[in-house]
């Protein structure tokens, strides 16, 4: 039984991989290039709210920290849509019930981590930079604070360094070894409302949308009654952050383009300037493994864009699938990290595919009449053929369904949604509860 394993990396998917493994029983030693998040001022300015659905509670209630997420998560039931004219529309994501769950990332992270050391064979060490992989003998070199220099010789080493991954970095020069990095051509910078005598001053329930075509802000409710925004811009050209360099035209902007959260956000110039402007970047490489020594997981080997707020499930739902190959596998690494990363990454690639696509539907789409009248199709499908027809949004967010599998399911419903959506009556249609016989009538959705 390989006994000794290092994770390099102590973020949402490094600590929820700590727990898992620590639960099984292994010696698990955690690497950060960071301090302990949980003692360290969180500054603002880096993080987009986790959105956590299905596939991210499987995996925390797997470790059993899912009651502990869940007491400082709030459920959003819908997409809260902000006209320029400031009037609102909601759009739910689901049957009712149905809610994805907004958490800070730190918050998360803390949790994760004190989870994780519980166990006695989990050990934390922070302010270790990794710096080198002796990929053959699983010795990990990691640079301290004093520049003294400590090397690590484990069984497995699991990279769970994110998108910049210093792991992924070294595999990178073996042969045969395919990586891609596209960075899209919007930044994004955090911002915040804050909570008015400790009241919610937006619908505390929902994910706020202000689409813009070729921009974006949203945001996410915390429990202290504040709201993580995000805003996302081109970096460059017109309405982007190029242009926004100056008190002026940083107010101008948010006056004409997002006027009701102009007026809830008092210190937006402070904000706008002391937070960073962040880029956002596409990873896809392959093989993750190394001769069942070395592995690559969550961000450091698949990191997507956060428009489908689903890249913190992916890495969770790579925890969950390592747990079910080790009950298969035991011990066989190589076989067991093979079938990881042969089956992983066509779902890896459909959710890359996805985020990107969903991205154009929030800043585009979500407020175009035409959306709505296929959305308010979509949700009478659904409700009126529920096991025959669930909508992609729905199977990605609240099924354990193979991405790769919603994306296939997602093309053929498009085909169905576009034949009904150019139909002028069918609202009518459903408004008569005539729907149920007209679909079947015409066989348009196949058993």
């Amino acid at each position: 039984m390989s006994k000794q394993i290092t994770i390099i990396g102590a973020g949402l998917v490094g600590s929820l991989l700590a727990a898992l493994l620590g639960k099984r029983g292994y010696q698990v030693n955690v690497y950060e290039r960071r301090a302990d998040i949980r003692n360290a001022n969180i500054s603002a300015g880096k993080s987009i709210n986790m959105a956590c659905s299905t596939r991210g509670w499987k995996a925390l209630d797997l470790v059993g920290a899912g009651d502990k997420v869940r007491k400082a998560a709030i459920a959003m039931n819908g997409r809260m849509m902000h006209g320029i004219d400031e009037s609102l529309t909601f759009q739910p994501y689901g049957k009712e019930n149905e809610a994805i769950y907004s958490i800070s990332r730190a918050g998360l992270n803390q949790i994760l981590i004190d989870h994780a050391d519980e166990y006695e064979n989990v050990n934390f060490q922070f302010e270790h930079k990794c710096i080198d992989i002796d990929l053959d003998r699983t010795i990990a070199s990691f640079e301290l604070n004093d520049n003294e220099t400590k090397y690590v010789e484990s069984d497995l080493i699991f990279g769970t360094d994110g998108a910049f991954s210093a792991v992924r970095s070294v595999m990178q020069k073996l042969k045969h070894f395919n990586f891609s990095q596209e960075y899209i051509s919007h930044d994004y910078k955090e911002l915040s409302i804050e909570a008015k005598n400790g009241e919610f001053q937006m619908e505390k329930h929902a994910l706020h949308i202000w689409p813009r075509g070729s921009h974006m802000l949203i945001a996410l409710p915390n429990p202290d009654g504040s709201f993580t925004c995000t805003l996302f811009l081109p970096y460059e050209g017109e309405n982007s952050f190029e242009k926004l360099n100056n008190e002026s035209e940083i107010e101008a902007f948010f006056k004409s383009k997002f006027p009701d959260a102009f007026k809830l956000i008092p210190n937006l110039i402070e904000l706008f300037n002391e937070n960073p402007t962040s880029p956002l970047v596409i990873i896809k490489c392959f093989p993750w493994s190394y001769k069942g020594k070395v592995t690559l997981i969550g961000d450091a080997s698949h990191g997507i864009v956060p428009f489908y707020g689903q890249g913190m499930n992916a890495g969770f739902e790579d925890v969950s699938i390592l747990n079910e190959l080790m009950d298969q596998h035991g011990d066989n690494w190589i076989e067991l990290f093979q079938e990881f990363e042969n089956s992983r990454k066509p779902d890896a690639d459909a959710i890359a595919d996805l985020a990107l696509k969903n991205f154009i539907e929030m800043r585009d789409l979500v407020g175009q009449e035409w959306f709505l009248k296929r959305k308010k199709i979509e949700r009478a499908l659904y409700e009126t053929f529920p096991e025959r027809f669930i909508p992609q949004y729905s199977m990605v967010s609240f099924t354990n369904t193979p991405y790769s599998e919603a994306v296939r399911k997602g093309n053929q419903q498009d085909l169905i949604l576009d034949e009904l959506v150019n139909k002028e009556d069918i609202l009518d249609i459903i408004e008569r509860g005539d729907f149920k016989s007209f679909v079947e009538t015409n066989h348009m959705i196949p058993n």
